[in-house]
């Protein structure tokens, strides 16, 4: 079985981020690199652009309360979108002490050889979107029941 390369594999947030995701910093832009040579000749850098959906590239950094690695703590998520996503509204844990939690709609994982010198297995993580997340499900009250649901005869 051969994978083309670039492939993207749909996934839920909870697979990707099964204690959730807290936000750090904003979403910005994705800009495209430019050389000191470019930048030396005035060139202004463009905003990255989704070769697949024509969407334009924002970044936004997360911190994953399950990482098992130091180095997987910090996770850049870059989300597509035509205008700049606008994250859920912060909480504050403690005086002066603010934290974002979030889940992303749309979320996609591409698998990518990474590092310098030592190289190992990551991941491109990709989302359609940035939502508060949902805390818990509604309980399912005694006899009722789910939705399309047939009572029993």
């Amino acid at each position: 079985m051969a994978v083309p390369y670039g492939t993207r594999f749909a996934a839920t947030f909870e697979q990707v981020f099964p204690m959730g995701a807290l936000m750090v910093g904003e979403v910005a832009p994705d800009m495209e690199y430019l050389s000191a040579e470019d930048k030396a000749r005035g060139k202004q850098p463009k905003q990255r652009v989704d070769e697949t959906t024509g969407k334009r590239q924002w970044k936004v950094v997360v911190t994953d309360p399950s990482a098992e690695k130091e180095r997987d703590a910090s996770v850049t998520v870059t989300l597509l979108a035509d205008v700049q996503p606008v994250p859920p509204q912060s909480v504050q844990v403690v005086p002066g002490v603010e934290v974002r939690p979030v889940a992303f709609e749309g979320l996609t994982v591409e698998p990518r050889v990474m590092g310098d010198r030592y190289k190992y297995l990551g991941f491109t993580i990709r989302a359609t979107g940035v939502v508060s997340p949902q805390v818990g499900a509604a309980p399912k009250r005694e006899g009722a029941k789910a939705p399309g649901e047939q009572k029993a005869a």
